[in-house]
């Protein structure tokens, strides 16, 4: 039977662990987008996990989300990213780079330019963070199709810049409303040209965006990660069994690293998902309960599925050391929420590691 402290052979790398850091916003690089030491500490703590994926990182200033999220668009920005990757492995990790372009999800008090995004239609509901305060996501300009092209492209020079960071290889995002899920989101994606209309059509750009990685960097070296049906920051998937059936069998003939899902829609259909994907599946479970510590169940439970690794989120945050934790049922400390996103190395570097005390336990 598989367990979560098995070893796993993947194209990127031996993972000692099925357990995988998923990727969390923790806003700690600078204004110019640079890693921070802190940052390098922080992923260095937490590097017993299998696999680590980093925080969203922007390929272009136009594609940056929130304030105090890091880059990979300059030579400065790279260097900075030495220091964590040099971190993580020499802990003993691993690290990919998740690209991370925001699309619609941003603001002009951010980027100094107005977002873009497949349409010119708002996310509802959903509030930036911009340096003067929360504020609701404005309406993107719509991409030409040139440009639609050009947005794609930029995760080819993103995921070679991530390379030469140290990276062990790249995650395109094409999860949770981001610029690639926006692509394929019926109400995001009101297009009419080769990027819009048809299934086929939508799934054109998160195709184009994964390709240009890959032929930046080998398709060894890369994955994705995308939430079926799961409607994230308003961008609503129609037709999700089609959709992503389509876009799981164009990504197959790419030969990636693996797949991330999250668990955002009903189990049969990510099963039916799983049997088109017929390479590394990652699964992202649903949110743990006070019952279940960090989703433990249905780790266990999509294993038996057939995922090959299973992410864990925020129970990270507060547990660096996760996987021993995890291995020998030791409590599991709750993070506080107010410092998910403050700055500074409180509730970011400062949860004990190396068997200290537990802290705020469940």
């Amino acid at each position: 039977m598989t367990t979560l402290f098995d070893t796993v052979n993947t194209s990127i790398a031996t993972l000692p662990n099925r357990i995988v850091m998923a990727p969390m916003t923790r806003a700690r690089s600078d204004g110019d987008g640079l890693a921070s030491a802190s940052m390098a500490t922080y992923y260095a703590q937490r590097a017993g996990a299998g696999l680590i994926v980093s925080e969203g990182i922007w390929p272009s200033r136009l594609g940056q989300s929130n304030p105090m999220t890091p880059g990979l668009t300059t030579e400065a920005q790279v260097r900075s990213w030495r220091q964590v990757t040099s971190a993580v492995h020499a802990a003993g990790g691993r690290i990919v780079a998740q690209i991370q372009h925001a699309g619609r999800l941003s603001h002009p008090d951010t980027t100094g330019q107005q977002p873009v995004g497949p349409s010119a239609v708002a996310a509802r509901d959903v509030m930036m963070f911009t340096p003067a305060g929360p504020q609701p996501a404005p309406a993107p300009r719509a991409l030409t199709t040139d440009e639609a092209a050009d947005e794609a492209a930029s995760f080819g020079p993103a995921a070679r810049a991530a390379i030469e960071a140290g990276f062990d290889g790249v995650e395109v995002h094409g999860a949770n409303g981001y610029l690639v899920s926006q692509f394929l989101a019926s109400n995001a994606n009101l297009r009419t040209d080769r990027y819009g209309g048809s299934v086929e059509a939508r799934t054109r750009f998160a195709v184009e965006a994964v390709a240009a990685a890959v032929e930046a960097v080998g398709a060894e070296r890369v994955g994705i990660r995308l939430s079926p049906g799961a409607g994230i920051q308003d961008a609503v998937d129609t037709d999700v069994t089609e959709l992503y059936t389509t876009l799981l069998t164009r990504l197959s003939a790419l030969g990636l690293a693996y797949v991330h899902l999250e668990e955002g829609t009903d189990e049969d259909t990510l099963l039916r998902l799983r049997d088109v994907w017929p390479g590394t599946l990652v699964m992202n479970p649903s949110v743990p309960t006070a019952t279940t510590p960090a989703g433990l169940d249905d780790a266990e439970r999509w294993l038996g599925h057939g995922a090959d690794l299973i992410s864990f989120g925020r129970a990270f945050i507060a547990n660096p050391e996760l996987v021993e934790r995890l291995r020998t049922g030791s409590p599991l400390a709750v993070a506080d929420d107010a410092l998910y996103y403050m700055g500074g190395d409180d509730g970011y570097i400062t949860y004990p590691t190396s068997g200290g005390p537990a802290g705020l336990t469940a």
